[in-house]
């Protein structure tokens, strides 16, 4: 049996999802299998995954109707056999490595509960935008809760998909909560702090690939206000009360769709070109273009345009 079990949710993922496999199913010195949970693509993504299913017997594919990334999470970990579970995004990649680091971290501390490593954080075309550290605080094992930090915690994971828990920790913890529909990852996180301590591997392992129509303002305001019920629910839970009527009121929570597209694909872009023009990379003014041309009156890409050709 595998040690580990990869879990990924697959939407419409698109001409990168063969890289994303291919970055798993490469890893060496770690027994895996790879649940994939195809949430109603319609692109072909699906297809695409039996044919790597009917090729590698360590892929495993559960079709379902489209129920959105939680449920398909929930799905793929009720299915996993491994001691540990890690998590994987479509279209990101994991580096040569990571999951027999990770494995090796948890197999040798029984009080760890979930680990994470660095990530880099990439653009459509791979351009270098940042690598999220985390704070710096837990390079050794470390029970992260405090309340008196803002969020809650010391430090915490780099993203959601760089980490690796224990299958047993996530049972008793409850798993993913559908209620949940967005930042499912946060309200996981703490209730695993509760059962034991977290780890960063101070190493870039993961990558994550954004583009510019993957920031949604309508997502990044139901993240945030997901985050603060998550933190709310932290809290009753640590003062002996029940969380349930916050997690009902995260149940509701929904991205927005529709509305203003042209301004979250200029915001998008400004986001990408931003972290390019602190880079230095001259690769910056492509994208505050595309911003301007989505939107023409987003005043903050016409100040970052001129910036960039500052030296």
């Amino acid at each position: 049996m595998a040690d580990v079990s990869v879990v990924m949710g697959v939407y419409n993922a698109g001409p990168r999802l063969g890289a994303t496999l291919d970055s798993i199913l490469t890893q060496q010195d770690a027994g895996f299998e790879f649940i994939v949970v195809d949430d109603g693509s319609t692109d072909g993504s699906g297809a695409l995954l039996d044919d790597y299913a009917a090729r590698d017997e360590r892929v495993r594919v559960i079709h379902q109707e489209n129920r959105g990334l939680t449920r398909a999470l929930i799905a793929g970990c009720a299915a996993a056999r491994g001691e540990f579970i890690a998590r994987q995004d479509a279209g990101d990649l994991s580096k040569p490595g990571r999951l027999a680091k990770q494995r090796a971290l948890l197999a040798g501390n029984g009080e760890l509960a979930f680990v994470s490593c660095w990530t880099e954080v990439v653009g459509p075309r791979d351009e270098h935008l940042m690598v999220a550290k985390g704070r710096g605080r837990t390079r050794e094992p470390l029970s992260i809760l405090d309340d008196r930090e803002r969020w809650g915690v010391v430090d915490g994971p780099t993203s959601h998909p760089s980490v690796m828990f224990r299958r047993d920790a996530y049972e008793r913890a409850g798993g993913y909560r559908a209620e949940f529909y967005v930042g499912q990852d946060w309200d996981l996180w703490y209730r695993l702090a509760a059962i034991g301590k977290f780890q960063m591997i101070e190493e870039v392992l993961y990558v994550s690939r954004v583009g510019v129509d993957d920031l949604s303002v309508g997502a990044r305001r139901a993240q945030a206000e997901i985050a603060e019920l998550s933190r709310a629910a932290l809290a009753a839970r640590r003062r002996g009360e029940s969380d349930t009527a916050i997690v009902a009121r995260a149940a509701a929570i929904r991205p927005r769709r529709g509305g203003r597209s042209r301004y979250r694909r200029a915001a998008g872009a400004y986001f990408i070109g931003e972290a390019l023009r602190r880079n230095g990379d001259a690769r910056a003014r492509g994208y505050f273009r595309q911003a301007l041309a989505a939107s023409p009156l987003y005043w903050r890409a016409w100040l970052r345009w001129a910036q960039s050709w500052l030296r």
